[in-house]
This record gives C-alpha cells, sequence and structure tokens, in this order.
C-alpha cells in the first residue's frame, strides 16, 4: 500500500476515537439521534477503508475481518438504540475502543508501506547519474520505481524555447520507460522523486518543460532530491553554487563532505547529503566487465591504443576560436597513425549551444565533424551510454573542466589535459611562455630597500621556488612551495624586515622561507574549496595584508608577534562578479592605511592597518566602472588609478580627496581584448610609472604604451626604441596583457625602471631620459627544468592526477609513450580519486536510496 494511502487510513482511525469518544457524551445526555448518526458515519467511513485496503491488498488482508466485525457491531448498537434499549454509554465506548485499538494494531503491523519513487531524467545520456538509484529502488520490494523522461527544448538565441527533444527511446532497453503523459504527478503525487537538471529557466543553452520545473514539481511530492548530473575531480564552477532547483529540493547529493564549501552557505546544512555518486557506480560496473563494441567500430579498436577524446562546452565557450584550432591540431596527430585510435565524444549539448551560443563558428565546427568522419580519422561517439565509451577505451584527451575526468580517474586510466591554446609541437625556446610570467623579485635586505646586486627569486614551473644568485639573471631550483605541481598556489616573494614570505593565492596558509628551503608554514582558516582564495597581498609596515578573492576575511599577519587576525569587512566592495567574470579592485598602501577599491564603481575601503577599522568612501568624479589597478607616487602623495573599462585616468589624493582625471586616447589608440582579439574598451591600461613630470602606461588591451604629462594632461605614443611583438609567438606563449612595469624603489625615487613585454616573456631595463631599453638575460637549466617536471602527478586540490600538455610534454610525446616527469601510476590515481567521493566502492546509489527510504 502507499504511503498516502496508509496515511489516510490511520488519519481516519484517529478520527475514529475521537468520533467514539463523542458517541459515548451523546449517550450519557441521551441524545440517541446524533449518536446514532455518528455510528451510521462510522460504519459507512469503515467500510470504505476496507474497500481501499482490499483493492490495495487484496480480500485476504487481515484488516479486513477486523472492519467486518467494526461494521456488524456499530449495526447492532445502532439498531438496539433504534429498539430504545436502555444501553451503558460506558459499555458502548468499551466496545468501541476495542474494536477500533485491533483495527489500528492490524494496520499498523499488516500493512506493510509500498513507495513510489518516480525518477525524472531528460538526457539520455546523463542517466547514468541516476541509474543506480533507480536499481536500488526498482529491487526494493517495498518500493515502486518509476523512470518518466522529460522532454527539453534549445533555447533561441533571444532566450525563447526553441526546438523539442524527447529521448525516451535512447534509455538502455533493461530502463522501463513511462511516458511523461502517462504519469500525473498531481494525481500520483510520488512519495520521493529525483532530478537531475537542477537549472529550470536559467539554462541559456537548454530548458526542461517548464511543467517539470522543480517548484511545479515540489507541489505534488514531499521528497524531492536533486543529484548532479555530473561528478568532480575536485572542483567545483563558481556557477554550481547556486542553482534555482537547489532551494525547492528536499535533499541534495553531494559527492562527499567537503563539498558543502561550494554550495550557497544559505543552503541548509542538512539538505546536502555526502553520499558519493552513482556516477561512478556506472563507470565501475562497466569497466570491470567491458561491453561488446558496436560493429562498426571493431576495425578501428582492434590492436590499437584507444584514446577518449573531449572537447567541453566550458572549452569550446571559453575560446572557440583556439578550440577549433585544437580540434584540427588533435585530428592532425592522430592521422595515419596504425597504433592509436581517436575516439571522439562531443559534450551532448555542444551542438545546441553553438547555434544558441556561437552560431557564426557553427559552420566550421561542421566543416571538421564531416571532415572527421569523412576522412575515417577514427570514431565519432554519439551513443547515449559514455561508461559504456570509457570501459572501451585505455586514455584520456581533453578539457580539464569536465566531469569526464573524474571518471577516467576513478577508472584507473591515464588522463593527459589539453591546453586549447597549442596547436603546434614545441619549438626548443617554446619552455619560456610557460615559465616566465612575471618579474623576478629582488631581495629587499639592505635598509628595506630593493638592491640589484641580492638575489632575485621567480615563483614559476608549476609551485617552485626558483633563485638566481647576485641576481645575475641565471636561474637554479631552490624549493618546491607545495605538494601539488600546478601552479598559482602562492605570490611573491615578500621581505618585512629581512624575512622572505610567500603569500597565498590558491592555497591557505603563508610560507616564510629560510635558507634551504620552507623555514615556517602559518595556516590560515579553511575557508574555501575553490581556487581564488586570495588576490593578492599588501605590506604596511610589519604587517602582511592578504587581500582576498573567495576568502570571507581580510587576513592581517603580525610578522613580530607571529600573530594572524582576521577582520569581516565588506568584501563586496572590491571583490564581486561582474557579467558573470569574478574582478578584484586595486589596492595600495599609504601612511599605515589600506586602500581596497571597486571593480564596479568609485568606491573605496578604507582600513586602518593598526587597528583594523574600516570606512567606505567614494572617490569624487572617479571612474563609474570601477578600478583595476593602483599605483602610489611619493612624490605628490597620490594615487593613480587605472580604470576598468574606459579611457580616463583618476589622479586621487585620499588625505584631501582632491580628484583630477586625465582622458587619454591617443591617435590610434584602441582596445583589443587578449587573447580573443575584439574591439573593447576594457582595461587599456597595465601599469604605470613615474619618471619627472610624466606618467608611462604600459598596455593591458590597448595597442600603444603611451606617455601623460602630469601637468598638462597631453598624452601621446610612447615609442620604444625596441621592436616589440603585438602578438604572441604561438599557443605556448598565452598572452593575458600587452606589458606591464615593475620599478625598483630606493627611499621615494625608482632606481631602476624594469619592463616586461607579456608577448615574447622579455624583460627589459628602461633609460627614460635617454630614451634607451637593454633586455636583462634570463636563462634556466633545461636539464634541471626536466628534471623538475612533474608529469604524472596530483596536479591541484582541483585536478587531482594527470598531465598537462607543456613545451615538455607534446601530445605526440603521450601517443609515443615519451613523458617528461613521472610515468603513469595507476595505483597512486586510484587512491588519490578514492578520497575524493564517499562510497567510492561502487555503493553510492544504494546508499543514497537507502538514506531516502529512511526518510520517507
Amino acid at each position: 500500500m502507499r504511503k498516502t494511502q496508509k496515511k489516510q487510513i490511520e488519519d481516519f482511525l484517529k478520527l475514529l476515537n475521537q468520533v467514539h469518544e463523542e458517541i459515548r457524551k451523546l449517550l450519557e445526555d441521551k441524545n440517541f439521534a446524533s449518536a446514532m448518526e455518528l455510528l451510521g458515519q462510522c460504519q459507512e467511513g469503515a467500510l470504505g477503508v476496507g474497500n481501499l485496503i482490499e483493492n490495495s491488498e487484496g480480500k485476504e488482508a487481515s484488516t479486513i475481518p477486523l472492519l467486518e466485525s467494526y461494521c456488524e457491531l456499530t449495526y447492532r448498537i445502532y439498531e438496539e438504540l433504534a429498539g430504545e434499549r436502555d444501553l451503558s454509554a460506558g459499555q458502548i465506548y468499551k466496545q468501541l475502543r476495542r474494536s477500533g485499538i485491533q483495527i489500528e494494531n492490524s494496520v499498523r503491523n499488516d500493512i506493510k508501506v509500498s513507495y513510489e519513487i518516480v525518477f525524472l531524467p531528460y538526457k539520455a545520456s546523463m542517466w547514468d547519474s541516476m541509474e543506480s538509484v533507480w536499481q536500488a529502488a526498482d529491487a526494493d520490494s517495498d518500493c515502486e520505481a518509476y523512470v518518466v523522461p522529460i522532454p527539453y527544448y534549445d533555447r533561441k538565441p533571444d532566450g525563447t524555447l526553441g526546438e523539442y527533444h524527447y529521448e525516451w527511446d535512447k534509455f538502455p532497453d533493461s530502463v522501463p520507460i513511462t511516458h511523461y503523459n502517462a504519469y500525473s504527478l498531481r494525481e500520483r503525487r510520488p512519495d520521493a522523486v529525483y532530478i537531475h537538471n537542477p537549472y529550470d529557466y536559467a539554462n541559456y543553452v537548454t530548458s526542461i518543460a517548464p511543467e517539470f520545473y522543480s517548484d511545479q514539481i515540489k507541489k505534488y511530492t514531499d521528497c524531492l532530491v536533486y543529484i548532479p548530473y555530473y561528478s568532480t575531480s575536485g572542483g567545483m564552477s563558481e556557477g554550481q553554487a547556486s542553482c534555482p532547483a537547489y532551494y525547492n529540493a528536499d535533499y541534495i547529493i553531494i559527492q562527499a563532505e567537503k563539498y558543502r564549501r561550494f554550495l550557497d552557505p544559505a543552503l541548509p546544512r542538512e539538505k546536502l547529503v555526502p553520499l558519493g555518486s552513482p556516477k561512478f557506480d556506472r563507470v565501475l560496473k562497466m569497466c570491470a566487465n567491458p561491453p561488446e563494441p558496436p560493429a562498426e567500430w571493431k576495425e578501428k579498436l582492434e590492436g590499437k591504443t584507444v584514446y577518449f577524446y573531449n572537447t567541453s562546452l566550458n572549452g569550446m565557450l571559453s575560446d572557440t576560436e583556439h578550440f577549433l584550432e585544437k580540434m584540427k591540431y588533435v585530428f592532425r596527430c592522430f592521422e595515419g597513425r596504425k597504433d592509436a585510435c581517436l575516439l571522439w565524444r562531443p559534450h551532448p549539448l555542444m551542438e545546441s549551444t553553438f547555434d544558441s551560443m556561437r552560431r557564426e563558428y557553427k559552420p566550421r565546427y561542421d566543416a571538421l565533424k564531416e571532415a572527421f568522419i569523412r576522412a575515417g580519422i577514427g570514431i565519432y561517439d554519439e551513443t547515449p551510454d559514455i561508461a559504456n565509451t570509457i570501459a572501451l577505451c585505455d586514455a584520456y584527451i581533453g578539457d580539464s573542466g569536465t566531469s569526464i575526468i573524474s571518471l577516467f580517474g576513478m577508472a584507473g586510466k591515464p588522463q593527459f589535459i589539453l591546453n586549447n591554446r597549442i596547436s603546434s609541437e614545441p619549438e626548443e625556446e617554446d619552455w619560456r611562455g610557460e615559465l616566465l610570467r612575471g618579474f623576478p623579485v629582488i631581495n629587499g635586505i639592505r635598509e628595506g630597500i630593493p638592491c640589484v646586486e641580492q638575489d632575485s627569486w621567480m615563483i614559476t614551473q608549476g609551485n617552485k621556488l626558483y633563485r638566481s644568485v647576485k641576481n645575475d639573471g641565471r636561474f637554479r631550483h631552490f624549493c618546491d612551495v607545495s605538494d601539488y605541481a600546478f601552479g598559482g598556489y602562492y605570490g611573491g616573494p615578500i621581505w618585512i624586515d629581512g624575512k622572505m614570505y610567500l603569500h597565498p593565492i590558491h592555497a591557505q596558509d603563508i610560507l616564510q622561507i629560510g635558507e634551504s628551503g620552507i623555514k615556517k608554514r602559518i595556516r590560515l582558516e579553511s575557508w574555501v574549496e575553490r581556487p581564488g582564495a586570495f588576490y593578492s597581498a599588501a605590506v604596511a609596515g610589519s604587517y602582511l595584508f592578504l587581500i582576498p578573492n573567495l576568502y570571507p576575511f581580510v587576513v592581517r599577519y603580525d610578522t613580530k608577534k607571529e600573530e594572524l587576525r582576521y577582520f569581516e569587512v565588506e568584501t563586496n566592495v572590491f571583490s564581486g562578479l561582474v557579467n558573470g567574470e569574478r574582478r578584484c579592485g586595486a589596492f595600495g598602501v599609504k601612511e599605515g592605511r589600506l586602500y581596497l577599491t571597486s571593480p564596479t564603481d568609485r568606491r573605496v575601503l578604507v582600513m586602518e592597518a593598526e587597528s583594523g577599522e574600516c570606512q567606505v568612501k567614494e572617490i569624487r568624479g572617479g571612474a563609474a566602472g570601477g578600478y583595476m589597478s593602483m599605483m602610489f607616487c611619493p612624490q605628490d602623495g597620490d594615487f593613480w588609478l587605472l580604470p576598468y573599462s574606459g579611457n580616463v585616468i583618476t589622479r586621487w589624493n585620499p588625505d584631501t580627496e582632491d580628484v583630477r582625471e586625465y582622458p587619454v586616447s591617443p591617435e590610434g589608440f584602441v582596445c583589443r581584448q587578449i587573447p580573443f582579439g575584439y574591439e573593447c574598451s576594457e582595461r587599456p591600461f597595465g601599469s604605470v610609472a613615474f619618471y619627472r613630470d610624466e606618467v608611462y602606461l604600459s598596455p593591458f588591451f590597448g595597442n600603444q604604451y603611451i606617455r601623460l604629462n602630469k601637468n598638462t594632461g597631453e598624452a601621446c605614443e610612447w615609442k620604444l626604441p625596441v621592436e616589440l611583438p603585438k602578438k604572441e609567438k604561438n599557443g605556448y606563449f598565452t598572452p593575458w596583457a600587452g606589458g606591464y612595469w615593475n620599478c625598483l624603489m630606493e627611499g621615494n625615487e625608482i632606481r631602476e625602471y624594469r619592463l616586461f613585454s607579456v608577448y615574447d616573456r622579455k624583460y627589459y631595463r628602461v633609460d627614460p631620459e635617454k630614451n634607451e631599453c637593454r633586455e636583462i638575460p634570463v636563462t634556466f637549466d633545461r636539464a634541471e627544468l626536466r628534471e623538475n617536471e612533474p608529469g604524472f602527478a596530483e596536479q591541484s586540490q582541483w585536478l587531482q592526477y594527470a598531465c598537462l600538455e607543456n613545451a615538455f610534454n607534446s601530445l605526440p610525446d603521450f601517443l609515443d609513450g615519451n613523458i617528461t616527469g613521472n610515468d603513469f601510476d595507476r595505483e597512486r590515481q586510484l587512491a588519490v580519486y578514492r578520497q575524493l567521493s564517499a562510497n567510492s566502492d561502487g555503493t553510492s546509489g544504494e546508499k543514497i536510496h537507502q538514506f531516502i527510504r529512511k526518510k520517507l
């Protein structure tokens, strides 16, 4: 019997007890007519309950005779009252009560509840996120499990619903399908409903039918469960933190305990249930017993190493031009190989995403697809079950930002992560594009003044600290600063009172570096599970301030007392989302105050370094679109602020609050977004250098170096005495700006002007007076670089174990088995991935079903 039906009976029996009490009172008051009327209603209700039980449990149900006896009892009492016999109210009540208790006990103990559980998948290719839960429910004798695929629509470019899709015929033959028109949520009111689409109205590419949005489903069930359609290898995108269905679901299945912190903290903790991923159940099952491949695949697979090539939506949307060029390169690498088979499986929504969001590129994609199939380069896979395909493959190549990574990780198969900007094999010096991404930092010990004769340092090649003794430009490995191979965990170095520190970016600790390596690790409270906990760091006296990006506090480390303090400030002033992109504002220090500007408007948060007291000010007349960089000019005591949008530079004195604006737009000056190349008005300038009455501006997205006169406001292009490239050499030299300044100060004066050219990764000493530039040679020991190359390794907390495509490990290298660094270690990979999911032994679906059963 359905739980709702049994509850209906139990509620009736509770009401029956109340009616029995009322009958007793009526008899005591000699109100026989009313008592007889209630007896008739009791008999009528009992007959209804009997019919309900008989229809559900059959005529042999043990509760039926008890109900019949109760009906006979009420009839006899009714007849005796009609014959005006003098009856004892107490005796009648006892008889009715005794019969009612017998019925209650029988209903409670003899009628077993069956639960109706409904699964509402929308894409057959995502069925693996539900399958093992359905199998557990289907095998449960107390459950009736229904699989009811629901329709979805492509979205047109204007956001309205477009082409209708219904994939009922693409599910495995073993799954009995119920058409959505044949199952009424309103009428059946299932005990539990599982969904795997969290977006409702908020997806720009597709939409499930609006009648199946989560707020509509919730009207007809007491238990709505969301299971993610994806699995993760350690990270989650910011867009997954808050989806419409989360707020309507009763339970959200998460892969492991750590993923609570990825989701909106406003969600009740008890709603998030860490029970693993059914997707892992499916892939483990299939890899243990691989299926027979489709007949048309067999010849291409036979005797070859099979590489699963994944092209993801994130990879395509983030840089469509390079994505398409990458596809051509991958196809070239496999063309004609007798030892390797390329199995290409694009994301199931790839073509509809091209149609709705990248329509101008769709013909090129179609042409590549057609050429791949026509030339027989490999296998084009559009089968609905990805686990079957993974079981037939030997290795993964493709993007990192996809849940397929985690499936291959859990299956113990190697993963080679492609860089979509690389579309050629590396040349001899292309490693420079990956290693040289910022200025070396010169050791500033002499009375706190940077000194070019002392050592310089650079964090590069992942999380490795390199040192150039006496700043001779020859860098050698000093120490590793993290167990993870992928870079970006720390910034710096920074010197305070003769001590050297690395400040966290992705990490959540501060490192003090000693003579032979890490001297001390100052651990912070762990609050963030995504990359980008901090944006940068600033120094005020003996204080090291950590400027948060995703971290919820400004952190101050007192280097003298070795104490940490956390300040809860209005972080939304200087950090936030702009058109889906996370931005941080500019920051600077003056006279014991930390200034943090908004990336979106004229606000600035002013923080007293000593007390931590804060106030929010507004820069009068400043850039309405916020600031991306600021530089303090000691000669005039002003901050120079560079805009996120537009061409107006703001000169601001925080003491007097005086503002002067400089519109800067020399002839021929335009901005082109890097790396995509389209014209824009964003981020024109990157950094500032001061020389006498002139300000030198480096380009960020702009196309010119500019010289600005402080007094007159006149601006013109500054022609450097060396020809700097306007474009990167190749995909190994990923650009993010045109160039930037990094000047050494001595007191309030600039001792040395230094410039970094991003496109070719070259460093220059600049003499503004003589208008001269000399390249600063920077060299590494190539043999040492190869020795330190990680190969297959734990890359980060968000990409657990893989090998990255780079100048030392190209795609042909991987295909030929010529990996620089660690070879693939299956057991090491499995050990890492088992820590990422609860129930990683293939029992997630069973555990999810058991949990929901208990809640029902």
